[in-house]
């Protein structure tokens, strides 16, 4: 998997970057993502984040994630193929403010909760949402199992 990745904030380490390769390259190869697919990760601020919340979703706030599937096919949209093509997902992005207050909510580590933004995102991406109980269960029984068959505990 091609990983492209932006950090606006300068907070991400070398280490959280390599860590974030290398839990993305396994989410995919879970999920059985193409390994020629393509997703971009930028790391913002809150203000960034409620920017883009606001513009591409309506809502007035900041948020802990987005992610912007280019993969997605609508009804009555014809597929395109072409085996030579690499497969974009879309992008991520993540706030760091975030990363920081929710680890201290939920009482892990910031490691954990970058973790668990960035398999969030990526699930997002290849078709996972949680718009109803049903569907909710099956995204976070897959983050969660992701997650921990990585090594990435709720104490992780």
């Amino acid at each position: 998997m091609e990983i492209d990745f932006n950090d606006e904030t300068g907070m991400i380490s070398n280490e959280h970057m390599e860590l974030v390769k290398q839990l993305l390259l396994y989410a995919a190869e879970q999920e059985d993502i193409s390994p020629e697919a393509e997703v971009s990760i930028s790391f913002v601020n809150d203000d960034e984040i409620h920017r883009l919340n606001k513009q591409f979703r309506q809502i007035d706030r900041p948020t802990d994630v987005l992610s912007f599937a280019l993969e997605e096919q609508v009804e009555g949209e014809l597929a395109i193929t072409g085996a030579a093509l690499p497969v974009v997902l879309g992008d991520i992005i993540i706030s760091v403010d975030k990363i920081t207050e929710q680890a201290e909510q939920y009482n892990h580590s910031f490691t954990r909760e970058l973790g668990f933004l960035t398999v969030h995102g990526l699930l997002h991406l290849i078709g996972y949402d949680h718009m109803n109980k049903e569907d909710e269960q099956k995204m976070f029984t897959r983050q969660e199992e992701i997650l921990n068959d990585f090594g990435l505990s709720r104490k992780g």
